[in-house]
């Protein structure tokens, strides 16, 4: 009896550690294959259980048991979107533990944005939706019309800044997330400033993409956007060389650089050409930041009609209030053109 006492006991034992051991490879053993400290994983919305160990198996060494132990914890039953992180040296557990709840954002950031068609395909780079998805989001004629949009002015909405997404967010969402964005910028205050200048949010925003394209320097925008205030109360057309640029690359594609606006440039029909059409283009022509946003609600008042650029100031200019004035200071940003033979 004490034999097989004994032999029982051993049994028992082994059962035990073959247990244990099993129970420990399949959820607490090490079972990661890259070489890099930690990997990005990304689970796409509507994941099947087959697409998820079809995307992991490169990252991991056992695929065997990381199905037992995604099987036994139920994942494969509740697969959520999204980024995760997964570290070297991660067992199972911890993997299907971050898979579960750890849904890491993604931090989107941009400025300088051209068109919707631009900023579709960035955007499709940072997150989950594609960009004809985005395109569609951002230009379809209900949600144009609820906010009394145009395919050209929706460009206002989207405010440069840093931002912060769940990677799997889809387009829709991310569009109401930059609505939102817009709204509280646009408070109570700076909506009363936007009429105190005759204008709405839009178009503020659509002026105020004029004003950076126009100067670089930050601390002369107010004044800019006083010059081109004075012209818009005076009824006078903006005439604005960086809408002529932005009709010359809406025409000839928006990497092509344009180091000068040539007088036939100023014929070319367009609703953005602000030497023939009175008033504000339809659109911003780029996605204007929040300084240039600033300085056209708090610009500087003065009695300023013209302005060229000043070549002994590079990225400032010179500015006057009546024509003669204009041209006798205009003389030397053309005599300064020819000298380095700048034609385009």
């Amino acid at each position: 009896m004490k034999i097989i006492s004994k032999i029982f006991v051993i049994i028992s034992l082994a059962i035990i550690v073959f247990i244990s051991y099993t129970g420990f490879k399949i959820f607490f053993k090490s079972n990661t294959s890259f070489e890099d400290n930690f990997v990005y994983f990304y689970v796409k919305s509507g994941s099947s259980s087959e697409d998820l160990l079809n995307s992991i198996s490169s990252y991991i060494t056992d695929i065997d048991t990381f199905t037992k132990a995604a099987k036994t914890k139920k994942y494969l039953e509740n697969i959520k979107a999204g980024r995760f992180k997964l570290n070297k040296g991660d067992n199972n557990n911890n993997i299907i533990n971050s898979l579960r709840s750890k849904n890491i954002p993604v931090k989107v950031t941009f400025n300088n944005i051209q068109t919707i068609q631009e900023l579709s395909g960035y955007i499709s780079n940072k997150i989950e939706a594609d960009s004809m998805s985005l395109i569609n989001s951002f230009t379809n004629k209900d949600f144009l019309k609820n906010l009394n949009l145009t395919s050209d002015s929706v460009l206002s909405l989207f405010l440069p800044n840093t931002y912060e997404f769940f990677w799997n967010t889809s387009a829709d969402d991310f569009r109401e997330k930059m609505i939102k964005e817009f709204n509280i910028y646009w408070n109570e205050n700076r909506i009363k400033k936007a009429s105190d200048i005759n204008l709405n949010p839009i178009e503020v925003s659509i002026l105020a993409s004029i004003v950076q394209k126009e100067t670089p320097k930050v601390d002369e925008r107010p004044t800019i956007a006083g010059v081109y205030l004075n012209r818009l109360s005076r009824g006078m057309k903006l005439q604005a060389d960086p809408t002529i640029v932005y009709v010359i690359k809406k025409q000839k594609g928006f990497d092509k650089i344009i180091k000068r606006v040539l007088y036939r440039d100023l014929r070319i029909k367009s609703a953005y050409n602000t030497y023939l059409n009175k008033g504000l283009p339809p659109g911003p022509i780029v996605t204007p930041d929040f300084s240039a946003i600033e300085a056209v609600l708090n610009p500087v008042k003065h009695n300023f009609i013209f302005f060229v650029a000043d070549v002994s100031n590079p990225g400032y200019h010179l500015f006057s209030r009546t024509l003669v004035e204009h041209n006798r200071k205009k003389r030397q940003y053309t005599r300064w053109l020819k000298e380095r033979n700048i034609k385009r």
